[in-house]
């Protein structure tokens, strides 16, 4: 298990480098001088000049890679050329909405998609088992932020039930906030996950061990809860992992349309004004979580079923 982990780890870090050097490339190929969005279309030559170096941009771009990567390996991202606040301060100030946005969305989707795919697979063909089927294809085809812009205008704006814009504040004002986000960002994974889990837990439950429970008189939802949902939740695990990307790029749009802080719109602003170094920033930090939540889902997968480790 601990030369598995091992080797996760190096694979992550290889993946975090090249993930972030291609990104690097691309960021700087956009169109566009960050020192005329600073500075204004009458900057002269003289402080266009002064921006390019105080951004590092008038070195050529392998060395600007070099020092970027020398600064992150001494945990440094640089400073903001508009705040002239440190990088690291500004994407770790916006961090923890966009991860409590995430988490909670995922947590409620799970805790209700899990129980309706294993009743689905108990109960197949059965009205509900179609019921839940097509309401999962339906949340699956809608976009995340066409439910969150729905969601927007029928509970915060016609009905007034809940707030919208912002973040509240304290714990229980923070909460009601952040259920229409959650809402909208969680819904399609419902009925994702639940699907997915149907499917596996059919799978699951037609195998021999399955059967020999039966045969000793164990009830159904015992053999369900102890037998078939550890093996039947691997795809699931996996899925959640590599979906932190697919959470990430939705935060963007919830974040805009609910004019909630966090990494999305940062990084939005930042693209719009060229800000290289909070770009690269922000960048930076997804790529690591999208990395880190792929290898704990792998990490967990091995965990609860040994055969995956042999296939690295």
């Amino acid at each position: 298990m601990w030369l598995y982990l091992l080797k996760r780890i190096v694979l992550a870090v290889a993946i975090i480098a090249i993930a972030v050097t291609l990104l690097f490339l691309m960021i700087h190929a956009v169109p566009g001088d960050p020192a005329v969005t600073l500075l204004g279309p009458r900057a002269t030559p003289e402080m266009k000049a002064q921006i390019h170096q105080l951004m590092g941009l008038d070195k050529p771009l392998a060395m600007q890679l070099a020092i970027f990567f020398g600064r992150v390996f001494h945990g440094d991202l640089g400073f903001d050329a508009f705040s002239q606040r440190p990088v690291r301060e500004i994407v770790f100030e916006q961090l923890p909405y966009t991860i409590e946005l995430i988490f909670v969305s995922i947590l409620w989707a799970v805790a209700i998609a899990v129980p309706l795919g294993c009743y689905s697979a108990i109960r197949r063909n059965s009205l509900i088992d179609q019921v839940v089927g097509i309401m999962a294809v339906a949340t699956i085809a809608i976009p995340s932020f066409v439910i969150a812009v729905y969601a927007l205008l029928i509970f915060a704006v016609t009905l007034r039930w809940l707030p919208a814009i912002g973040v509240g504040n304290g714990f229980w004002d923070g909460l009601a906030y952040l259920i229409l986000p959650a809402f909208a960002m969680g819904i399609g994974w419902v009925g994702y996950i639940s699907r997915l889990v149907r499917a596996s837990m059919l799978e699951v439950l037609g195998e021999n061990h399955v059967r020999m429970a039966r045969s000793f008189g164990i009830s159904e939802w015992r053999i369900v809860a102890r037998y078939a949902l550890p093996l039947a939740i691997l795809p699931t695990v996996t899925i959640l992992g590599v979906g932190i990307a697919w959470l990430l790029s939705s935060a963007v749009f919830i974040e805009v349309v609910f004019a909630r802080p966090g990494i999305g719109a940062l990084i939005v602003n930042a693209v719009n004004t060229r800000n290289y170094p909070i770009v690269m920033g922000v960048v930076l930090v997804t790529t690591v979580l999208i990395v880190a939540a792929t290898t704990l889902s792998d990490v967990l997968n091995a965990f609860l079923d040994p055969r995956t480790q042999e296939k690295l």
